[in-house]
């Protein structure tokens, strides 16, 4: 159920403060309302409002210096100013100076509901927007035909319709899981609200709280200013958790504690908020076995794992890999000002029997590299990286796993195997240097430490 909208209103009328209250809460919204600045300011501190209602006459500080004031608390929150009549110059004069829009009195409360939700839906978008700006995040969607792939979008179609609100995606790194992710979101009834993406390995552990729930100023070293966390930004929407597995255990307790009931508080803050948010996690990881050494709580995983879609890997989809690397050669072609490369028959046979550990990423990365090296050639097989020329006949049991002599399944071992090797391979490009290393794997430094120390690579 989605929560009541917050609204504060801020009049020094006591009988108009009364009757709006009244009025906002029979259409199901929590409503507080002051007849001051200074009380304004301090239930401003105190609490979260999704709406502030402002007069611009007040006993005092005016509203003009109100909303100047509450701008300089760096608070998001949409600002409606309440003008009475002969001021509607004043009132867009306020608008220009950061309130979202204003309203003369009298004013009829559908007009009022309407610019709530107005406000509420431009501040949203705005939010979203600057975050994927600040993160360029990719928009590209799923291609193939092959069965897999029907039948991952057959799921993704059931799934996003339903009331499902904790999904968890299992794949290998790089199949995929980020636009199985937004697919899910773009077609749910959410699609209109926020999208969020967070990849909890790629935080400093000392940040991911405040990036999730957000952080009052001064409550870390650093904070220099308050920040909104994703959650908050994804109210309404999806909140996508890449490498679910990464994320601390001292954190787990209280993204649970948010998964159960839907509360949060921020880091220094004494009062809590709430979200409704759908979360989809992925992993590349078995979060079972992750629960048995003790990396991953039990409850968490459980609650997480209410919807489990697995996407499948590149050497599952044989009949797709043809139709990637066109459109991967289309697009890195319109990003070099060039023509797509080509692949002769020769090239293009030993692309359908590579094993692409790395899957569509290693493919997408192949034909990057390709295309800014050989632009608008035909590719031959001695263009190819030398990994093309290799037979591995190792390469199923690296994948699927071995049996030992009493008959156990030895998958773990044949995935850190494959792990060890895409780290050593990426700290070999990038010449030892483990920033450049984590950059390449896409992931933070703070997680490549961890991985080197228990794959036994430092």
């Amino acid at each position: 159920m989605p929560r009541q909208i917050r609204i504060l209103i801020v009049d020094d009328e006591e009988s108009f403060v009364r009757s709006l209250s009244f009025a906002l809460r029979t259409e199901g919204m929590d409503v507080t309302g002051v007849h001051s600045g200074e009380d304004a300011f301090m239930q401003i501190r105190q609490n979260t409002f999704d709406i502030i209602l402002l007069d611009l006459r007040l006993p005092g500080a005016d509203g003009m210096e109100v909303l100047d004031s509450i701008r300089k608390l760096d608070i998001d929150t949409p600002v409606i100013m309440i003008s009475a009549h002969g001021d509607t110059r004043a009132a867009v004069k306020a608008v220009k100076l950061g309130a979202t829009d204003y309203l003369s009195k009298p004013f009829e409360l559908d007009e009022l509901i309407h610019t709530i939700n107005t406000s509420l839906d431009q501040n949203r978008t705005a939010l979203e927007l600057d975050y994927h700006r600040k993160r360029n995040v990719p928009t590209n969607g799923l291609i193939g035909e092959c069965a897999p792939m029907r039948e991952l979008r057959t799921t993704i179609d059931r799934v996003a319709q339903s009331s499902a609100s904790r999904i968890l995606l299992q794949g290998e790194s790089g199949t995929g899981k980020a636009l199985v992710a937004r697919a899910i979101h773009g077609q749910s009834p959410r699609a209109s609200n926020a999208f969020i993406e967070v990849n909890c390995a790629a935080l400093p552990e000392q940040l991911i709280e405040s990036e999730l729930f957000g952080a009052e100023k001064g409550s870390y070293t650093g904070a220099h200013q308050k920040r909104t966390g994703l959650v908050r930004l994804a109210d309404g929407g999806s909140l996508f958790l890449d490498e679910i597995g990464e994320l601390p255990l001292g954190l787990q307790a209280k993204f649970l504690h948010f998964l159960e009931n839907g509360d949060y508080r921020p880091v220094g803050s004494e009062h809590s908020s709430s979200a409704d948010v759908r979360v989809i996690a992925a992993t590349n990881r078995d979060l079972a076995e992750e629960v048995r050494l003790g990396n991953f709580r039990e409850d968490l995983f459980y609650r997480l794992n209410v919807i489990t879609i697995d996407i499948p890997a590149l050497r599952h989809r044989d009949e797709d890999i043809i139709k990637l690397v066109d459109h991967f050669a289309e697009h890195q072609a319109k990003a070099e000002g060039c023509h797509p490369i080509r692949f002769d028959d020769a090239a293009l046979d030993l692309l359908r029997h590579h094993r692409w550990r790395g899957n569509v990423r290693e493919l997408k990365n192949l034909i990057e590299r390709l295309t800014i090296l050989y632009p608008s050639k035909q590719i031959s097989p001695d263009l190819l990286p030398a990994e093309f020329h290799v037979t591995d006949d190792t390469s199923d049991d690296v994948h699927t796993g071995s049996m030992d002599d009493t008959g156990t399944v030895q998958l773990q071992d044949r995935m850190d195997s494959t792990e060890r090797h895409l780290v050593q391979d990426a700290l070999d490009q990038a010449d030892g240097h483990k920033g450049r290393a984590a950059e390449i794997l896409g992931i933070s430094r703070h997680a490549l430490k961890r991985r080197l120390q228990r794959l036994g690579l430092q």
